[in-house]
């Protein structure tokens, strides 16, 4: 068990990333979702042991791993948000490095990297220097770093930035095996990342747990909320002011818009079902927000 208890961490300049943040975390994994500047990193960062908290406590198996970090670093992999790269090294060499300074033996260090290159799709460009990889080849080593000691904590932030489809599919899929008996935390941005593999969602901006819960909770919140309307282009303008826009696109007839309404945006707007991002939409504002007559600041998420 990992638990969060009153964690703040307050920033020089009284910046307040982290708010009173309570949450406990069992052997499965939590889909951390909220917009960019939420508190998300600073929250993965202080779970990693990276960033002491300005207060509350973090505590795994009963330690409290503020005090004692190592408790939880012998069994953690961590990806965070900016994760950097020695160019000149190969792929092997760096896993090799970072191998030997986590403690892994040689022999069984040889063994692993082998078969986590694979696992990330890497075994082509092994031989060459980190210097010639793409954004997308270096987020994939850091994934394979994250995974090198065989953690019972994983703690990864925004992983699939820069990764195409195929790989973020492959890489969600990974996350949803590891889980089963193990804690992972994913931090994102992207709603698709967390409504495939997340069955606990925990809902965050401005540094506080909005909500947290299993995506049909959530789903049921925004039911009755979400609409569809056709409009004329010069009408979208007014719309966005009244509204929260989740979705527009432009068809013969006008642009077909997706919005979060507590009432019939347009008088020809149909109620439809929400999804997840409707319903992470609807937390973020807040049903006082919806259509009350003045456009909430963007939330920043993005649908892939």
């Amino acid at each position: 068990m990992l638990e969060l208890i009153d964690v703040t961490k307050v920033y020089k300049g009284g910046k307040r990333a982290v708010d009173g943040m309570t949450m406990q975390l069992a052997p499965g994994m939590l889909g951390l979702l909220g917009p960019n500047g939420a508190g998300k990193s600073s929250l993965m960062r202080i779970v990693s042991t990276v960033t002491r908290p300005t207060s509350g406590q973090v505590r795994y198996r009963g330690a409290d791993v503020v005090a004692e970090p190592d408790w939880l670093r012998t069994e953690l992999g961590y990806l965070p948000q900016d994760f950097g790269v020695y160019p000149n090294l190969t792929s092997r060499e760096f896993l090799s490095y970072l191998a030997a300074a986590k403690g892994l033996g040689a022999r069984s260090a040889r063994a692993r990297i082998d078969e986590l290159l694979h696992l990330v799709n890497l075994t082509e460009a092994v031989k060459r220097p980190l210097g010639t990889y793409s954004g997308g080849m270096l987020r994939r080593v850091g994934i394979a770093q994250a995974l090198l000691a065989d953690p019972r904590v994983i703690v990864v932030d925004e992983p699939t930035a820069g990764l195409d489809p195929e790989e973020r599919v492959r890489f969600r899929n990974l996350l949803s095996e590891l889980a089963a008996d193990r804690v992972v935390m994913l931090s994102t941005h992207i709603v698709s990342d967390v409504e495939s593999v997340a069955a606990d969602i925990a809902v965050v901006a401005r540094g506080r747990l909005l909500r947290r819960g299993a995506p049909e909770g959530l789903l049921r919140e925004a039911d009755g909320q979400v609409w569809e309307a056709v409009v004329a282009p010069a009408a979208v303008p007014a719309v966005q002011e009244r509204c929260v826009v989740s979705r527009m696109v432009r068809t013969a007839d006008g642009v077909r818009l997706r919005l979060l309404a507590s009432d019939p945006p347009t008088p020809d707007a149909v109620p439809v079902p929400p999804d997840l991002e409707d319903a992470y939409l609807g937390v973020i504002h807040g049903a006082d927000a919806l259509g009350s007559g003045t456009r909430p600041a963007n939330p920043g998420v993005v649908r892939r």
